[in-house]
Parts: C-alpha cells; structure tokens; sequence
C-alpha cells in the first residue's frame, strides 16, 4: 500500500507553498517478506532555512552524523515470515535497495542491530516487542513511543497483525 508524502517550501519571494505530494511505493525485498519500507524524507547533512522543498540526497539507509531520516515501516508478524529460497540473492537485493543496513546487522544474532543514530519512534497501528542486549523485552501498542539512543536492539511482532511505526533518525557520533 502507498504513503502519501505532502512538502513544504518557500518561493522566491517568501511565500509558503506546497511543492509535493504523491503516493509513495514501499520498498520491498525477498530478506523481509511482508516488511515495507517508505523513506519518506532525509538528508545526509543538516539542512537550512528556507527551504524550496528539493529533496536531499542521501547515502545510506541510516544517516551519517549530522544526517536524519523520516521513515515509516511495516513489520509483519513474525509468524508470516520465512527465509527465503535464494538467500545470496536475497542478501544482494537487500544490499542494493537499503544500503548500510545489513552492515548493522549483528551476523550471530541476526534480528540484533546498532547504529550510530538516537531514533525516535511511534507506533501507528498493531503491537511490536523490542529486545535489548540483556534479553529483556517490551511490547510496544499504538500510540507509545521510544526514544532509541544508539543501542542494540531487536523487533519482533509476536501478535497476528502487522505493526505499522515511524521513525525519525538522527545520526550522532559515538565516543
């Protein structure tokens, strides 16, 4: 299912306008069947006013320090998944259409990532659990919230819906 994405900028002369709105397709791949991904908006440097609406390129799919990212995710429950047949393809494909993210990935513990970001993120729709180093687990519903300072972390959706969340990301250094 597509999101919509209105923006914002100014004219030449200072007047507020509306410069986008379109549908926007989820990213797909055959890694997390059921997952979508919808970059809504980012930029790899911080940006200054006024803004014409232009979107920012961006790199990777976690921002560099400095960078942000607005996002919002479909997490399918975690009994709707399974691995894929190809996995090689599979891992390319996740490679060229979220590039970072399998490197943030933890090989040993696969569902495990960190990143160098502080993430805010609000639950829309349905229930997602998130796991922490230590084991311990919380269930989030709609409507929480969670501020995500650069830990690792795991998702999982136990329940039989989907979740539906957003994030935006802000990439930090880390001492």
């Amino acid at each position: 299912m597509q999101r919509r994405r209105v923006v914002t900028g100014q004219s030449a002369d200072g007047k507020a306008i509306i410069v986008g709105d379109e549908l926007i397709d989820p990213l797909t791949v055959t890694l997390a069947p059921g997952a979508e991904f919808f970059p809504m908006w980012g930029a790899d440097t911080p940006l200054r006013l006024p803004q014409n609406g232009a979107r920012p390129a961006t790199t990777a799919w976690f921002p560099p320090p400095g960078g942000f990212r607005f996002t919002v995710l479909i997490i399918p429950p975690d009994s709707q998944v399974a691995p894929p047949a190809d996995m090689q393809s599979a891992l390319g494909e996740a490679a060229a259409k979220l590039p970072g993210m399998l490197e943030a990935v933890d090989a040993e513990h696969p569902h495990m990532h960190g990143t160098n970001t502080i993430d805010f993120v609000a639950i829309l729709s349905g229930r997602l659990w998130l796991e922490v180093d230590d084991g311990t687990e919380i269930e989030l519903r709609k409507g929480d919230s969670l501020i995500q300072n650069g830990t690792r972390h795991a998702w999982h959706n136990r329940a039989s819906e989907p979740c539906e969340m957003i994030a935006a990301t802000i990439g930090v250094r880390r001492a």
